[in-house]
C-alpha cells in the first residue's frame, strides 16, 4: 500500500471519527490516489489535482468544484505531514452557490394559507399554524426562528 493511500485511510478514518459522513470524499478520493498512483507522484501537487479534478471533460463545471473541494480537504491535512503537499487554491474550481428565487407571498396567499389553517384537526394544531403563518406573515421571521421562541421572548 502506498504512502498516500495510507494517508487517505487515515484522512477518512479521522474525519469520521468527528462525525462526519464522507459520502462523496469515500468514493473520491480513493479514484484521486489511484489517479496520483498511476501518475507515479508521491504527493498531492496543484497541476495533478487541476487535471484529475476536470474528469469527465465533459461533466458540469460544479461536478468539478465537488471534486476539487474533496481534493483540497485532503491536502490540507496531508500538508500537516508532508509540507511538499500543495494545497490547490480556493479560487481554482470555485463552487458557484446558487440560492433559488424566494417567493413572495401577497395578501391574498397569506389569507388563503390561514383559512386552510383553520380547517386542520385537531383544533390546536388548526390555531397553531394559523397563528404560526401570520406570525411569519407580520413579523418577516423564519420558520426556524418563530419555532424556537419561547415565552422569555414576550415582553409584556
Amino acid at each position: 500500500m502506498s504512502q498516500l493511500r495510507t494517508a487517505l485511510d487515515d484522512y477518512l478514518r479521522i474525519r469520521r471519527a468527528l462525525g462526519f459522513k464522507l459520502e462523496r470524499a469515500s468514493s473520491l478520493l480513493p479514484q484521486f490516489v489511484a489517479y496520483l498512483e498511476r501518475s507515479g507522484a508521491e504527493t498531492i501537487t496543484t497541476d495533478l489535482a487541476l487535471a484529475w479534478a476536470k474528469q469527465p471533460q465533459d461533466a458540469h463545471a460544479e461536478w468539478w468544484a465537488h471534486r476539487m473541494s474533496e481534493v483540497r480537504g485532503f491536502a490540507r491535512h496531508l500538508q500537516a505531514l508532508d509540507p511538499r503537499t500543495e494545497v490547490p487554491p480556493v479560487d481554482l474550481l470555485p463552487r458557484k452557490v446558487c440560492r433559488a428565487t424566494p417567493y413572495l407571498y401577497t395578501e391574498c396567499d397569506v389569507a388563503a394559507l390561514m383559512e386552510a389553517a383553520r380547517a386542520l384537526h385537531p383544533s390546536l394544531r388548526a390555531s397553531t399554524y394559523e397563528t404560526l403563518v401570520g406570525l411569519l406573515a407580520v413579523t418577516g421571521m423564519r420558520v426556524g426562528e418563530a419555532i424556537r421562541l419561547d415565552r422569555d421572548d414576550l415582553t409584556g
